[in-house]
């Protein structure tokens, strides 16, 4: 216990300063910077913006209900469609 109480707020919080310091000199997903760096901050852009914009796609498929496998199928693919500009578009403006 003495030990945690003697150890000043600067050495507590070491490893996280070190994580940011290398979080920020790496990018979130160098496989866009490498593949089509031109792109890459479009591609994060739109992503993000779909994000925002996909799950008012989702209220017509639930209003009208996913009885038929069409209709599951279109939900499944929307909601895959988002998680994925989700995940992309996530560091968009950090």
């Amino acid at each position: 216990m003495s030990d945690r109480s003697q150890q000043t707020p600067a050495t507590q919080n070491e490893p996280s300063a070190r994580r940011s310091d290398s979080s920020a000199q790496e990018p979130d997903h160098p496989f866009l910077e490498r593949q089509i760096p031109h792109l890459a901050e479009s591609i994060r852009k739109t992503s993000f913006w779909a994000a925002i914009v996909l799950p008012v796609c989702y209220l017509p498929l639930l209003a009208v209900g996913l009885g038929s496998r069409l209709e599951s199928t279109a939900f499944l693919l929307l909601l895959g469609c988002n998680l994925l500009a989700l995940y992309v578009g996530h560091s968009y403006r950090r």
